[in-house]
């Protein structure tokens, strides 16, 4: 995506393997952006024919019997993607030059404060109306971004009859060669932290580099949580030749799927590091990239290239997305759970969306249903888990583990299995049951073991039911994975009414009392740290009270930096800042009150 060009200042990040897995075939003709999961090549492939169907393409099944076949299908499949966005953004200009009543429904979905706005409106004035409006639309109206996503961590090694394939052939090596060899000019997005393996693969596809005009066929977006992060891993690609074109900087809380939580920074802190910073991270790795560059004889930029800087997790108003482009600069802002209750947009079944528009605070909560062992943001009532308490109530507890992605764990086995897997799931309670415990201990455990839920089907089966595409292996059982900010969000709205509400021509939150989203994520590391506490052995070692003691720290800086931000912000939002004020000192004695230095000091000592 690039700022001159984008229409919009907003873009939809990749929810689940499904729920964005059509995105763009559903916006990028009106000039939005959005992100594909790349990982589940079974999808892929069945969303592949569900749409050759639709717009009466070709359609030939890639098996799993053909070499290489994970890659081919992603290819396959983001090509047929780019073919029908080129299809129906031919059709929109042409709709939009032939009918005056199109065109202007199109303007008003335009921030009122771009650029792009009043250009057109000055076209439509003019004598020459046809010709200068096809001028206008050949010149400056762009489809968003065609962009996929691949999740560093789902990178298992495959094996064909008992052999293990070379390390290009893990899924997410196999997902990014698909990509690198489709026709998209886009962005591949990495998300869940630095794979050297990965990262270094590459470097094997010319479209990452830039030519001798600095341009690039492909670009790579890092979503990181820091600027540490951003610099460490800017650098690591840098020295291999490859630019970061943007960082997507989210939430470790805030935010829906897989929570990556920091150890008690908060988003706003964050973002003002990148914004004093941002000039300095650009030259530096500018300046690795050059030398890195003329190293493998290949065309290096005599400036450094663009370098955007996006953010997302827990935004809910137009004020929160206008503060954020405009104090932080950033280039755009990520908006996904709302997006989940925009048929237009996303795909959901129509049970889910519904257990969604109805979710308040207390069904929405941060999980350890991930087989990743990280924190994973759910609602309760969801039906992937409620068939997973079914069938571990008939004595069968666990998935027959069809897509095999989460396969980590070498505890009982040499090949890695999942611990979502029914094969993980019976041998892990078969050594629960030969140790010599209390009733409640033992339950506690088999509570822990059951937990897991097989991700890999449930963040795909909402696509699959919405389609009528499910087969017996899918099922029907859904796992959704929203952010806190469902909460306010309670209905399902058409795509201009979204549009219209993140640029303040609307409001679809019909509650009243929806927290700042900067309070909101605060909130949640406070309770987060109560909870991390609440969980560990007393009394806490030295250790742990020293990274406890970091943690709040962190968060008491962060209540300091919010205090003088919303201080002296003159801004609409902030003529309540006397209530954010408020609420702050509330957290903030709420922090106080764990007395880690006094109440745990002293069980240590004891």
């Amino acid at each position: 995506m690039n700022k001159n060009k984008s229409q919009h200042t907003f873009h939809i990040p990749v929810m689940g393997l499904g729920y964005t897995i059509d995105s763009p075939i559903k916006v990028a003709h009106l000039g939005i952006s959005s992100v594909i999961s790349i990982v589940d090549d079974n999808l892929v492939e069945k969303m592949r024919k569900y749409y050759s169907e639709k717009f009466n393409f070709s359609f030939e099944p890639i098996s799993t019997n053909i070499f290489d076949y994970r890659a081919k299908r992603v290819t396959e499949y983001l090509d047929m993607v780019d073919d029908i966005v080129r299809k129906k953004f031919a059709e929109f200009k042409t709709t939009l030059l032939e009918k005056r009543e199109e065109f202007e429904n199109y303007i008003e979905t335009l921030p009122n404060f771009a650029e792009i706005k009043k250009d057109i409106l000055q076209k439509i004035n003019g004598s020459n109306y046809f010709i200068e409006i096809k001028k206008w639309l050949d010149e400056n109206l762009n489809p968003g971004s065609i962009d996929v996503n691949i999740m560093t961590k789902v990178d298992k090694p495959n094996y064909k009859k008992n052999k293990k394939l070379p390390v290009e052939f893990n899924d997410a090596h196999a997902s990014l060669r698909g990509f690198a060899k489709s026709k998209l000019q886009s962005s591949l997005v990495l998300s869940a932290g630095l794979n050297p393996r990965l990262y270094t693969y590459l470097q094997s596809f010319s479209d990452f580099y830039p030519d001798e005009n600095g341009k690039l066929k492909k670009k790579i977006i890092l979503k990181v949580s820091d600027y540490r992060s951003a610099l460490i891993q800017g650098k690591f690609l840098a020295k291999k030749g490859i630019w970061v074109s943007e960082f997507r900087v989210e939430s470790g809380l805030n935010c829906g799927g897989h929570a990556f939580a920091s150890d008690g920074y908060l988003l706003g802190p964050i973002m003002e590091e990148f914004k004093n910073n941002r000039e300095k991270l650009v030259d530096t790795i500018h300046e690795i990239l050059v030398d890195a560059l003329k190293k493998q004889n290949k065309p290096y930029p005599s400036k450094p290239m663009p370098l955007l800087l996006t953010v997302q997790g827990g935004v809910g108003t137009a004020e929160e997305h206008n503060f954020l482009l405009n104090h932080y600069n950033a280039d755009s802002v990520g908006w996904g759970t709302p997006f989940l209750l925009v048929p237009e947009a996303t795909t959901v079944d129509k049970k889910t969306m519904d257990l969604l528009s109805g979710a308040v605070e207390k069904d929405l909560y941060l999980s350890k249903i991930s087989p990743l062992g990280v924190p994973f943001n759910s609602v309760r009532g969801n039906s992937k888990d409620i068939e997973k308490i079914n069938l571990a109530a008939a004595g069968k507890p666990g998935s027959p583990c069809p897509k095999t992605y989460l396969k980590f764990n070498t505890e009982f086995t040499d090949k890695p299995i999942c611990t979502a897997s029914r094969q993980y799931q019976n041998k892990k309670i078969e050594e629960l049951n030969s140790l010599n415990l209390s009733e409640p201990e033992k339950q506690k455990r088999y509570s822990k073991i059951i937990e897991k839920t097989c991700l890999c089907v449930g963040l795909a089966t909402s696509a699959l039911v919405d389609k009528d595409v499910a087969d017996k292996v899918d099922g029907e059982a859904v796992t959704v994975c929203p952010g806190p900010n469902m909460a306010y969000f309670s209905k399902t709205v058409s795509l201009k009414e979204m549009i219209n509400h993140i640029y303040g021509r609307a409001n679809v939150i019909l509650r009243k009392d929806r927290p700042n989203m900067f309070i909101k994520e605060l909130m949640l590391y406070v309770n987060y740290l109560k909870e991390k506490i609440d969980e560990e052995h007393k009394p806490l070692s030295d250790k742990q009270l020293k990274y406890f003691l970091s943690f709040q720290n962190n968060l008491f800086d962060g209540i300091r930096y919010y205090k003088e931000l919303f201080m002296n912000m003159k801004t609409k939002i902030y003529n309540i800042k006397t209530d954010l004020i408020k609420e702050l000192d509330s957290i903030e004695k709420e922090l106080a009150a764990l007395n880690l230095t006094g109440k745990y000091r002293l069980a240590a000592e004891a």
